[in-house]
């Protein structure tokens, strides 16, 4: 059974940084796709970032694109989203999700596995 647990979160001022983290205690997170999404308060869910299995292809949302990063350590099983440049619109409930099932040219919603999500907070 896979269990995404993001960790990173926080309070933090506009143009300060964070990096999130997301771990994978399953056994098949090496060569699996894997996605970061935000929501907000009364917002819909957004894309945010995504990553593929080998690292050699990542995607962002136009609200990000510059600004975060998307990484993988398949060693520990753990993708990572350092944000830099925060600003209050990033304000949001972060999730990772895990292997995407399905493709649309509004891009993957469907995912095999979400996280719990983490806290984003940026206000001076």
């Amino acid at each position: 059974q896979v269990q995404l647990v993001e960790s990173g979160g926080g309070l933090v001022q506009p143009g300060e940084s964070l990096r999130l983290s997301c771990v994978d205690s399953g056994r098949t997170f090496s060569g699996v796709s894997m996605g970061w999404f935000r929501q907000a308060p009364q917002k819909e869910r957004q894309f945010v970032a995504y990553i593929d299995g080998r690292s050699i292809t990542m995607l962002y949302g136009d609200s990000v694109k510059g600004r975060f990063t998307i990484s993988r350590d398949n060693a520990k099983n753990t993708v990572f989203l350092q944000m830099n440049s925060l600003q209050p619109d990033d304000t949001a409930v972060y999730y990772c999700a895990q292997d995407c099932l399905h493709w649309t040219v509004n891009g993957c919603w469907s995912w095999a596995s979400w996280g719990q999500g983490a806290q984003v907070t940026v206000s001076s």
